[in-house]
């Protein structure tokens, strides 16, 4: 199941970027809420809020690196961990992987959902925070209570 869900959010990201990139030119902008939400195509050739710029073979080699990882662990633990903490581990595989490929690919990510407030980011972006906050909740939450039961 979860290699289903990493698979279907990077059909989908790699789906939404192509179109993005085949129907807009580069830093056009569509309001879709004018003044709030917009559909902004820019290239982003850094990390998170555009850090660490034009740093492409490092950031490709630690993104190669820390989804190995992920993926080892969610492989060897997939029927033995709970659920909330593999399905993290997932969207973050899932999100690098997106990201991984723009940068593998064009040497650039695709960003596009713009709301104005935020730096611009896409589908993986989503993917990869949503992950961590569900890891967050599962550190915070049923893990402490994993380990109660245990002793």
């Amino acid at each position: 199941m979860y290699f289903i869900i990493i698979a279907l959010i990077l059909i989908a990201d790699q789906l939404v970027k192509y179109l993005i990139q085949a129907g807009m030119e580069l830093n056009q902008s569509v309001p879709v809420i004018d003044g709030i939400f917009h559909i902004t195509y820019i290239q982003n050739y850094g990390a998170a809020f555009s850090i660490l710029q034009n740093k492409t073979v490092l950031l490709i080699g630690v993104q190669v690196i820390v989804i190995t990882g992920i993926l080892i662990y969610l492989i060897k633990k997939r029927k033995t961990e709970h659920s909330l903490l593999l399905l993290s581990l997932a969207l973050i595989i899932a999100g690098g992987l997106g990201n991984l490929t723009d940068r593998a690919v064009n040497g650039y990510v695709v960003d596009f959902l713009d709301l104005r407030f935020w730096p611009i980011f896409n589908i993986a972006d989503i993917s990869v925070c949503v992950g961590c906050g569900l890891m967050v909740l599962y550190v915070l939450i049923i893990e402490p209570k994993r380990s109660r039961s245990k002793n």
